[in-house]
């Protein structure tokens, strides 16, 4: 049973976005006797390689903990409890807090670090707020502390969706917000509780902003407060881009049009002095759906094309939407058609086969610039970027080429089989060796 001094609350879900698995060994230590997954790559930092995901608690009822391949990871993070507009309060939906338990003990039998995300794209309001001033961040801080004792956990993700910038239409907004932020995290990591936790954050492709709206050409001093940060590389194209465009593109500096993408991620925070050995690349098992009308979908030969014209009016339902929902998000609004597909949805719906490939009848095309690729049914008039085991694979490749510390998948539930993550393993030479 939990403490009742716990500052946190219960709230009805939100609607959004074995053996023991020790750490992943660099060369020359493949012969260790500890239990462990190695890593056999040209890796040359001795520090252990980070294979992560997101658990979206609000499914636990279809996708419990015990469904999570523990043995394929060593960190595994909790989402979301979020902001409230009580600092002292951090709340959990009444499905997640029935199933954080469940994870942090199958994780931490597992020999998997148990973490647990605050804010997410729903749950970000009022992070502004708990930052703004020094007895919110005080207050703050002791509220993080008290999930973290209350739980047991290992540490906690900050995933402010986002720090001086509009996320969500109705979140509280400050120029201040990045400064803030930083000091909250100094206060934090501070405490005597808070020294030893992993503290980690989810950030967008761009560095935090300063108090103009710039991103800052210095974040050093959130590195020396942060264990590391998960590059969001994914969003970059959506029903809100003029065309199709890439999910969750790998590079975009060959492409006509420049949104962003993991290159230009990885850029720009180590050019901000953010170390890459500090950086997980965050990886998507899903795309975005778009009604595409054959005229525009394919060339005069057959083949698809990239980039074309779709109909903004007309969403396609992703494999979890539900027709006719009426539900809110946190501003008031209707959550509508999300359009996103889990790699497991475009299995179940046909698009692919069991083994990841393109399914008969289905058009696929592979973006050799962004590393992405596409399947397009012509029949239904719909198209979805997405990712697939090649291009996890090629992600792997990047992670090992430019140093980073690893990878964090949006999100556990949506890989089928493993497909992608073993992909992505072999890939990055990662080697169960487990007892």
């Amino acid at each position: 049973m939990l403490p009742t001094s716990v500052a946190f609350l219960l709230l009805p879900p939100l609607l959004v976005s074995a053996a023991q698995y020790c750490s992943l060994k660099p060369p020359g230590d493949v012969s260790s006797s500890s239990s462990g997954i190695q890593q056999t790559t040209n890796a040359t930092d001795p520090s252990d390689v980070i294979a992560s995901a997101w658990y979206p608690g609000w499914l636990a009822t279809d996708f419990p903990p015990s469904s999570i391949p523990w043995n394929k990871y060593n960190a595994m993070t909790f989402a979301f409890a979020t902001t409230t507009s009580n600092v002292s309060t951090i709340a959990l939906d009444s499905v997640s807090a029935q199933a954080l338990p469940e994870f942090v003990s199958a994780a931490q039998s597992s020999g998997v670090t148990a973490l647990l995300s605050i804010g997410g794209w729903s749950g970000s309001m009022y992070y502004s707020t708990a930052v703004a001033t020094a007895d919110n961040r005080t207050a703050f801080v002791a509220a993080v502390l008290s999930l973290v004792s209350a739980y047991n956990l290992d540490g906690i993700d900050f995933d402010w969706e986002y720090p001086g910038k509009i996320g969500l239409p109705c979140n509280v907004v400050n120029p201040d917000d990045s400064a803030n932020f930083l000091l909250f995290l100094q206060e934090l990591r501070g405490t005597p509780a808070g020294k030893n936790l992993i503290l980690t954050a989810a950030v967008g492709l761009t560095p935090f902003v300063g108090s103009d709206g710039q991103p800052m050409d210095d974040v050093s001093s959130f590195a020396d407060v942060l264990d590391r940060i998960a590059l969001m590389v994914y969003d970059v194209w959506g029903s809100w881009s003029p065309t199709v465009g890439p999910n969750a593109p790998l590079n975009d500096s060959c492409a006509l049009v420049q949104d962003g993408s993991a290159v230009s991620a990885v850029n720009a925070w180590t050019a901000a002095n953010f170390p890459a050995d500090q950086i997980t690349l965050g990886l998507a098992a899903y795309g975005h759906s778009f009604r595409v009308t054959p005229s525009a979908a394919l060339n005069s030969t057959g083949g698809l094309v990239l980039y074309p014209d779709f109909n903004a009016s007309e969403q396609p339902l992703g494999s979890a939407d539900t027709p006719g929902d009426t539900s809110l998000d946190p501003c008031g609004d209707p959550n509508g058609v999300s359009g996103v597909f889990t790699f497991a949805g475009l299995i179940s719906d046909g698009f692919l086969n069991s083994n990841g490939t393109a399914a008969p009848g289905i058009d696929y095309v592979y973006d050799s610039c962004s590393q992405t690729p596409y399947v397009y049914n012509e029949t239904s008039q719909v198209m979805v970027s997405y990712d697939d085991a090649t291009s996890f694979a090629a992600k792997g490749k990047f992670i090992n080429a430019q140093g980073l510390i690893g990878f964090a998948v949006w999100d556990v539930t949506g890989d089928q089989n493993d497909i992608l993550l073993d992909s992505l393993h072999q890939a990055m030479g990662i080697e169960p060796v487990c007892d």
